[in-house]
């Protein structure tokens, strides 16, 4: 019996609905029925009314099954919007408030790019460190100002994080995890981070483990990054990292995030990492590929293995030059690999 899922698309901003449209006809073709409700969120939502994401939204996400979104943000020059505004009160706000504490990102590097041949996935805490808001500014705007930022690390945190690490690294036929930090300098956070790799290792005796500092990660990232399996690591390092990486086997337009809650208490969000490229907006050259990658991530997630695993391998298939032919025949090309 088919089960048919319930899905909130925020397709936001830009060239965002345009992505998600196509991701969602590649989910259905790939035989996954998905019961969609769009919500109105966004750069152009707050021009509007001044709503970024009200508590009667928040609670009607909560009862879906997961979340689909396109990409949200002002053109580039549109001062409008201060900033932080939509990062904050939508993206981290659904973060917390969902529990999304595991940020998942796998990258398959592209034919011709730099890291071609390297398979490998960043898991990145998403619910701590320095963007829970910890810190302020004593005597703003006079030169005697101080400006403090902290980074909240709980073991509570740390552990189910590096947890999900290790058992994404499990599954890799070479079984790999790499815990980057900086324990040399930021010795109380990083200290944590390595007791607690170490701790959980020893109940994944097959997984390689290894630990790097985050400069030495950027450089191996470029130089060799088929040494890497699963990379855990914090929310600053991850998403430092995570764009790194993504410039680095392709580009951005091709990768894909899961926000995941892996206890299932609430919904998980799934998004291309890509902007909102107003510029081509309207005009079909937007690629879809990182969308399509991220709906793989979401039927995966509800358990439907295969559709996921046939979707992500006409992803890794597709051959055409992407810059070039446009939405509806990058989505088409997929569609006939599936």
């Amino acid at each position: 019996m088919q089960h048919n899922y319930r899905v909130a698309v925020i397709g936001g901003d830009g060239i965002g609905p345009e992505v998600t449209a196509a991701a969602l006809g590649i989910a259905q073709a790939a035989g996954v029925a998905l019961d969609t409700t769009t919500f109105d969120l966004g750069a152009q939502r707050y021009l509007r009314d001044g709503t970024v994401l009200d508590d009667t939204t928040l609670e009607e996400l909560r009862g879906f099954d997961a979340i689909l979104l396109g990409a949200i943000g002002p053109a580039i020059g549109d001062t409008r919007i201060p900033g932080g505004v939509l990062e904050r009160g939508l993206l981290l706000r659904l973060r917390f408030a969902l529990d999304l504490y595991v940020n998942y990102r796998p990258f398959h590097a592209v034919p011709g790019s730099i890291a071609q041949g390297s398979s490998f996935a960043i898991v990145r805490e998403n619910t701590e460190g320095p963007y829970v808001g910890e810190g302020g500014v004593l005597r703003r705007a006079t030169p005697q100002e101080v400006a403090t930022q902290g980074s909240v690390n709980t073991r509570f945190g740390v552990e189910r994080c590096v947890r999900y690490a290790f058992a994404r690294a499990a599954e890799l036929t070479r079984p790999r995890l790499t815990l980057v930090h900086k324990t040399n300098v930021l010795t109380f956070a990083g200290d944590l981070w390595s007791r607690v790799t170490t701790e959980v290792g020893q109940e994944y005796p097959d997984v390689e483990v290894d630990y790097q500092h985050v400069d030495a990660a950027c450089i191996y990232l470029v130089e060799d990054p088929r040494r890497y399996g699963i990379i855990v690591t914090d929310n600053l390092f991850g998403d430092i990292l995570s764009d790194l990486a993504g410039a680095v086997t392709g580009g951005i337009g091709y990768a894909a995030s899961a926000n995941l809650n892996p206890a299932r208490t609430g919904p998980s969000m799934f998004e291309p990492v890509h902007g909102a490229a107003h510029d081509i907006a309207g005009t079909g050259r937007a690629n879809p590929l990182a969308a399509i990658s991220s709906v793989a991530l979401l039927v995966e997630f509800l358990g439907e293995r295969d559709a996921a695993a046939r979707i992500a391998r006409a992803v890794q298939d597709f051959e055409g030059d992407a810059p070039t032919m446009g939405t509806a025949a990058i989505t088409e090309a997929v569609r006939e690999r599936l």
